[in-house]
């Protein structure tokens, strides 16, 4: 997705799609599951990071997809969110990891969506407004987007089934006001939350995040907090790459 982001046809040129589409089929478990390197373990980030791949560089999904749905659903835990593999504990990242993946699928009808919502729903923060990414844990700047990309997709879904929220799923303008104000530092950068050092990892999810809400606030209330200047780039919550790079990359591989 790095390489996606940087929207040149110079970086997707160095893609040699033959070798990576050969990585991913050597990747696969008969488990539906996919390794994350060679010998190494099994769980939901690469079932994800396969299958955004092959969609993203239009590869052929359904020659790695076998059992991969009935895999991702075997790691739905009794809270309604999903683990990193089958009977672990609920978690933000993998979750999201687990309904892009079967959005990717289109197979999300085989999740429980009813507990998942309600997983999801739990893990803003009333107080700070951000998320927490498992039950009784401290809120955390990065799961802004690891839990709140999880909301357009499934608003997505729910539209599908002719279901729809006035309101939306979440309080974007709480989540806004915790980046901006907790999460951002006056020296430039984001972090993880107040008196935490800044770093890239943080950064990047943070503001990821705030493009959700962003959207959400936009939506809801004609204007996101700080006004204008403070608009950030659309962002496709499946691929975390901005809308605008995703086509690039779709257009360019579809044209090859």
């Amino acid at each position: 997705m790095c390489l996606v982001s940087l929207q040149t046809e110079e970086a997707l040129r160095s893609i040699n799609k033959e070798t990576l589409f050969n990585f991913l089929k050597k990747s696969k478990h008969e488990s539906g599951g996919f390794y994350m390197h060679e010998g190494g373990e099994i769980d939901m980030r690469s079932a994800f990071c396969a299958l955004s791949t092959c969609v993203v560089v239009g590869l052929p999904l359904e020659e790695i997809s076998e059992g991969v749905a009935e895999w991702i659903i075997s790691c739905q835990s009794y809270e309604g969110g999903f683990g990193g593999e089958p009977y672990t504990e609920a978690h933000g990242g993998y979750t999201f990891c687990a309904v892009a993946s079967l959005v990717l699928l289109n197979r999300f009808r085989l999740a429980d969506m009813e507990s998942l919502l309600r997983w999801t729903t739990r893990r803003q923060m009333r107080y700070e407004g951000g998320f927490q990414g498992r039950t009784n844990k401290l809120v955390d700047g990065c799961y802004s987007f690891w839990q709140g990309a999880i909301f357009p997709l499934l608003d997505g879904e729910m539209e599908r089934e002719g279901r729809s929220l006035e309101k939306g799923l979440f309080e974007a303008r709480m989540l806004e006001e915790y980046i901006l104000v907790g999460c951002q530092s006056i020296h430039g950068g984001f972090r993880d939350k107040p008196d935490k050092p800044v770093d890239l990892y943080h950064t990047c999810y943070v503001l990821s995040g705030l493009s959700i809400a962003q959207k959400y606030s936009l939506a809801r209330d004609g204007k996101i907090l700080g006004g204008d200047v403070n608009t950030l780039a659309e962002i496709n919550p499946v691929f975390n790459v901005t809308v605008a790079s995703e086509q690039f990359a779709k257009e360019f591989f579809t044209s090859q």
